[in-house]
């Protein structure tokens, strides 16, 4: 079984140099090592990241509810987490164009660590508006960890492609279940510093966050997006073609499938956030501590990273449509189970696993079919503008959480976030009619 693209494809080493051009930077025989090399750097940063993200994203809407003295803004934290990645998306992909992967991810952590430092001084001297501005560079981090996913992309096989994603994604999963879990003892690390227990754990995460920067500075070399690029350029034997934001977003609007992919990652990330950002909440309302709530974020966290490479493997194997087909169902049942179920503290579990289920399908099998749709000089640029669109549709969906949740509860929240979903589902259905997505046979 073969995948076919409309767009060609350099990322595999080349086998000859057509019409004599530029050697390539690694040889066909290097490139496995390189690959490996670039994967483990990519893995042991997510898990570093994903544990400093998880440690605050846990407490992020209770710490805001403390300090803003209301329910209403509490949605405002996660809003403005997500926030942080759509704004650092496109100067992230512009700095990456220009400098490559190791020069982005290394910026974004730095600002996360950054915006941990400004979260813990806001909490202190007991200011909304400071707290929130740290949440928005503290979700610069966030763009490491979503971008990761991509440098996995650079160097792989077409074929195997949604698996060098989903493993990068699932890397996550180490330090994101770990996470909410060390929320507690890390607020309780602070007692007697003058800092409030939930801002305790952003100030772990500042430190998690300088590893991972340093860690991605000293080792990730080659860069991957670079060695790519030189490698389409000896393969074509020419020049490299236009890579601005302009290029990219031509190459969007020329592809339907690029398109369905920009709308799958939103609408799946959009979903999740609103949802996932109000569940502390709404368990609280029955009586849970922050013990079980670390638990149930943990069983939501494990469903968005642990069975990546099973989204990777289906996405490779069945095609990238069907699994976001899958993801749609999966979000739409998550929405059902969490929206419906009370006081029941297992079944909200239950919820917000399947809904970190259908999330890394979503993800996993749109970055894939993004990347396949574009060409290789565009992808940097369109890599960057998915991860705006995401980002920003999932900011409008937790600033309307938390009003939804004050105005009309949590049930309502659950069912706006799968209207959020039918955008999604039509083009799914017009791509399967139409043969817009790319798919086994």
């Amino acid at each position: 079984m073969t995948h076919t693209s409309d767009a060609p494809d350099a990322a595999a080493a080349p086998a000859g140099i057509p019409g004599g051009g530029t050697p390539p930077p690694v040889t066909p025989e290097q490139l496995p090592a390189l690959r490996r090399r670039v994967h483990a750097v990519l893995v042991a940063s997510q898990i570093l990241g994903g544990l400093g993200i998880a440690i605050g994203v846990a407490l992020a809407a209770v710490l805001a509810k403390s300090v803003s003295g209301t329910e209403a803004l509490a949605g405002l934290a996660s809003t403005s987490m997500v926030a942080g990645p759509a704004l650092l998306a496109m100067p992230l992909a512009s700095l990456m164009n220009a400098r490559g992967r190791r020069a982005g991810l290394t910026l974004a952590y730095l600002v996360g660590a950054a915006g941990a430092g400004v979260v813990v001084l806001g909490a202190v001297v007991d200011s909304f508006p400071l707290l929130l501005a740290g949440m928005v560079a503290f979700g610069g981090a966030s763009s490491a960890n979503l971008q990761a996913r991509f440098a996995a992309a650079d160097l792989a096989e077409p074929e195997r492609r949604a698996r060098a994603i989903s493993t990068v994604v699932w890397a996550t999963t180490i330090g994101a279940v770990l996470g909410p879990n060390i929320a507690a003892p890390a607020g309780r690390s602070v007692a007697g510093l003058g800092i409030p227990a939930e801002a305790g754990p952003f100030l772990w995460a500042a430190v998690v966050f300088l590893l991972s920067a340093v860690m991605v500075l000293v080792l990730l070399r080659p860069d991957p997006l670079l060695t790519a690029r030189a490698l389409a350029v000896a393969a074509e034997g020419g020049e490299e073609d236009d890579r601005s934001l302009k290029a990219g977003i031509r190459a969007v609007r020329e592809s339907s499938r690029a398109r369905l992919a920009l709308v799958t990652v939103a609408a799946s990330h959009a979903t999740m956030v609103s949802i996932m950002s109000m569940t502390p909440v709404a368990l609280g309302h029955h009586g849970a501590g922050i013990e079980l709530i670390g638990l149930v974020i943990s069983g939501h966290i494990a469903g968005m990273y642990a069975f990546s490479p099973l989204m990777g493997w289906l996405a490779d194997r069945v095609g990238r449509l069907s699994v976001i087909g899958l993801a749609a169902g999966l979000l739409a049942g998550a929405a059902l189970l969490a929206g419906t179920a009370g006081p029941s503290h297992a079944q909200t579990a239950a919820g917000l696993f399947v809904l970190g289920l259908g999330w890394s399908a979503g993800l996993v099998s749109g970055s894939a079919l993004l990347t396949d749709s574009v060409p290789q000089a565009a992808r940097a640029a369109v890599q960057g503008l998915s991860d705006t669109v995401m980002n920003t549709a999932a900011g409008l969906g937790g600033l309307m959480a938390g009003l939804i949740v004050a105005k009309a509860g949590y049930g309502w929240l659950n069912a706006v976030g799968a209207l959020l979903l039918l955008p999604m589902a039509a083009l799914v259905v017009r791509g399967a009619l139409r043969g817009a997505a790319p798919e086994k046979s």
